[in-house]
């Protein structure tokens, strides 16, 4: 890894009821998530071009993945507004932790919030 390479190429998100925790996700950023297969694994990715240097990730169903509340903290775009996807964690069953919060002018915003899993995350956002 050099400067100018990302930190992180892919995530994935532990859950344990893959129906809700995907309607979740699809819910408070309002896209379609994308099944991919694999063996003994359910896998539902979020929405990706492959091979653009981009960061991916994807929620992940399988006995050796345990959603929680203390471990890494993903943070996920939530351009370009980030209170509209604060605005719908709630409905969509998770629990908002920390509000949107201005880190700083030039970084941007953030909050935190629960998945409907159980799985601490966090949002940041540009403007």
């Amino acid at each position: 890894m050099d400067k100018n390479s990302n930190s992180v190429n892919w995530f994935e998100i532990p859950v344990t009821d893959m129906d809700r925790a995907k309607k979740f996700y699809e819910t408070i950023f309002d896209i379609e998530m994308q099944t991919m297969q694999m063996p003994e694994f359910r896998m539902e990715a979020f929405p990706m071009e492959m091979g653009n240097g981009k960061v991916h990730g994807a929620l992940m169903q399988h006995e050796m993945y345990t959603p929680m509340a203390n471990g890494v903290t993903i943070y996920l775009n939530a351009n370009p507004d980030i209170q509209a996807v604060v605005d719908r964690i709630e409905a969509a069953g998770g629990e908002i932790v920390i509000p949107k919060t201005q880190i700083s002018e030039e970084i941007g915003y953030m909050a935190f919030f629960m998945d409907s899993e159980g799985n601490r995350m966090a949002l940041h956002a540009e403007g």
